[in-house]
């Protein structure tokens, strides 16, 4: 449970990300970012998966990465903590609900991002908000995440779905220093991702991100039930490369067709790189 005092942290915390940005592989929009958000107690939990299976199932117009010979599917549990609009402040009880992401990585004119397969969550408002302002799959589950003993607990289980959609861990650290990935490492690939990509109707769109770069550790993570990954995709039996993270405040760009969105950036001169 977030408590009132880092809900009434979260404003400051959040808009003070943009006085770093000299991370980013490309410049910032200019225009103000629309959503502010924490997320708390963060697993990355990744598979190695063809990147032939993934290609039927993401839009024409990304291209998915690979790295370390694969493409990388992501199941990413967290609290998400102090959502609000721009020039607004967090409500409790309304700001802060768990929530848990099924990923790949893609690429899209040199823009390296995040696309969703699902997310799921307990909150039916953020499903509501997120499929109109960014279309996405969001899904309404039975969803909690809780600290216990040094390790997070989580359950999610999709409500009204045509195939059960459930996944059920426990995790927490394995080491006790976080680090920063390194340009060029898996690491630095799985998370340092600065947009997200969706598709509605035939069209594409991206939404630019912004966060200080991550700090994380290794974890150890017991996944029991896992129905989660998209029809045809079949995770390996070895356990999955896991890393936490405590805490990364975000602050969102409103969505943008994605001709219009390469316009604006190409006006800019902004530096693009390629994964």
């Amino acid at each position: 449970m977030t408590s009132m005092v880092d809900l009434l942290a979260a404003p400051g915390r959040q808009a003070a990300v943009l006085a770093e940005t000299g991370h980013r592989p490309w410049p910032p929009p200019r225009g103000s970012w629309l959503m502010a958000q924490s997320w708390e107690d963060l697993l990355f939990a990744h598979w190695r998966v063809e990147a032939e299976a993934l290609r039927p199932l993401v839009p024409d117009g990304l291209a998915v990465d690979e790295q370390d010979g694969s493409a990388w599917l992501g199941i990413t549990p967290f609290l998400i903590s102090g959502l609000r609009l721009r020039g607004t402040l967090p409500l409790p009880g309304v700001s802060s609900f768990p929530e848990l992401n099924v990923r790949t990585y893609v690429t899209a004119e040199d823009k390296p991002g995040i696309w969703f397969f699902s997310l799921d969550t307990s909150s039916l408002l953020a499903v509501e908000a997120a499929r109109r302002l960014y279309r996405l799959p969001y899904h309404h589950a039975r969803m909690s995440l809780e600290r216990r003993g040094g390790r997070i607990e989580v359950g999610s289980s999709r409500r009204d779905a045509d195939r059960p959609h459930v996944f059920e861990a426990s995790y927490g650290p394995a080491a006790e220093e976080p680090f920063e990935p390194q340009p060029g490492s898996l690491e630095h690939f799985l998370t340092e991702r600065y947009c997200l990509y969706a598709h509605d109707r035939g069209r594409l769109f991206r939404a630019d991100i912004h966060h200080l770069p991550w700090q994380i550790r290794e974890a150890r993570a017991e996944v029991g039930l896992n129905t989660m990954p998209p029809d045809g995709i079949v995770l390996a039996e070895e356990p999955p490369l896991c890393h936490i993270a405590e805490r990364q405040d975000v602050v969102i760009w409103p969505l943008e067709e994605l001709e219009r969105a390469d316009r604006t950036a190409s006006g800019r001169g902004g530096k693009r790189l390629s994964v």
